[in-house]
């Protein structure tokens, strides 16, 4: 983990149990923290992808969400640099 982007790993999980650990993880960030990137993988379906990226887009920690390099992650941009 790079100074102040927190790499979360969410792939093999269900929705309820990501949305779960998520919620968990958002909460207790610290200030430190301005990018998260979020791992869900592609090869087994877009239902995390999907999931996060509909369910997050509003969150009140979260500014913008991006697709990341890789098509199985989301980054979930918290605050400008």
């Amino acid at each position: 983990m790079q100074a102040g982007i927190m790499e979360l790993d969410v792939h093999g999980m269900t929705k309820m149990q990501a949305q779960t650990y998520l919620d968990h993880q958002l909460k207790g960030l610290k200030s430190s923290v301005y990018r998260v990137r979020i791992i869900h993988g592609f090869h087994g379906g877009t239902q995390l992808r999907e999931m996060i990226r509909q369910e997050y887009l509003y969150h009140s920690k979260v500014i913008r969400i991006e697709q990341g390099t890789n098509p199985g992650e989301t980054i979930f941009i918290l605050r400008e640099l």
